[in-house]
């Protein structure tokens, strides 16, 4: 079915025991919703990291990081990634842990293209799983009607567009409709490729803006540059709070999101924020 390669057995039991999974479970979909929980509370979703390695290379060839170094920053310097690469490296894992799919790219309003997501087969049916938004619950595709799926923060659904196209939403929300899956399956080739591309310097998404998103305490916590002044955003009930930061900015938000505060702050002096 795909042609990702699974990670490497010793690399996928740390990131487990990390999860607080010392045994290697079996592929089921009670242990993808848990692996997805353990995710989105451990790796953050961030484009921090990928500025720094934008700003320290030439090439652009250069840039992306996969599997095995996607996990080594994230269990080492606590970062992540953007969507390209977290769910590369999610699907790395959950092949290494016997889950067969393949990875899609997707659309979002009119940005054709933008966004990638994972389809896992489980008992001959289809589960969207998308840690690169992230999605805080695994998706069943529907035949024809709308699904909804709970989850702690959002309610989601997936209705059926027309063949292979399937639109996500996610409630409430100001922006309720999240993207729209292109059920197509992405060759190996082609998704590093598309990967490498989105570190071009005329377009490259997330690379003007550090953007931190994790969930902290059973809370989702974000943090954007381009709101000012800087503050971190925590949603409590669905209501939004803001706690603003002075002093050492990047060092509060390394605290934060438990991320190398050298990557922060890297991010912040290519940004010219400091």
């Amino acid at each position: 079915m795909t042609e990702t390669p699974p990670l490497d057995g010793a690399l996928a039991t740390r990131i487990l025991q990390r999860f607080g999974m010392p045994d290697r479970p079996q592929a089921t979909e009670s242990t993808l919703r848990y692996l997805l929980d353990r995710y989105t509370r451990i790796v953050p979703w961030e484009s921090a990291s990928r500025i720094v390695r934008r700003a320290k290379h030439d090439s652009q060839d250069d840039c992306p990081v996969f599997a095995e170094a996607f996990w080594e920053n994230a269990l080492e310097r606590g970062t992540g990634g953007t969507c390209y690469e977290s769910n590369y490296a999610f699907f790395s894992l959950l092949r290494g842990l016997g889950y067969d799919g393949y990875l899609t790219i997707n659309d979002m309003g009119t940005s054709i293209g933008c966004h990638s997501a994972i389809i896992i087969w489980l008992d001959g049916d289809k589960r969207l799983v998308d840690v690169g938004f992230p999605l805080h619950a695994v998706l069943p595709l529907p035949e024809r009607e709308t699904v909804a799926v709970a989850s702690p923060f959002f309610r989601y659904e997936v209705e059926f567009a027309e063949a292979n196209r399937y639109r996500i939403w996610r409630r409430p929300h100001p922006r309720d409709l999240t993207f729209t899956l292109v059920d197509e399956p992405v060759s190996d080739a082609d998704y590093r490729a598309t990967t490498v591309h989105d570190y071009r310097h005329d377009g490259g998404q997330f690379l003007s803006e550090i953007v931190i998103h994790k969930v902290i305490n059973e809370q989702l916590w974000r943090f954007n540059s381009d709101d000012l002044p800087p503050h971190v955003q925590v949603f409590v009930d669905g209501q939004r709070q803001n706690h603003y930061l002075d002093g050492d900015v990047a060092g509060r938000l390394a605290s934060t999101f438990d991320m190398d505060r050298v990557i922060v702050a890297g991010a912040m002096r290519a940004m010219g924020l400091t």
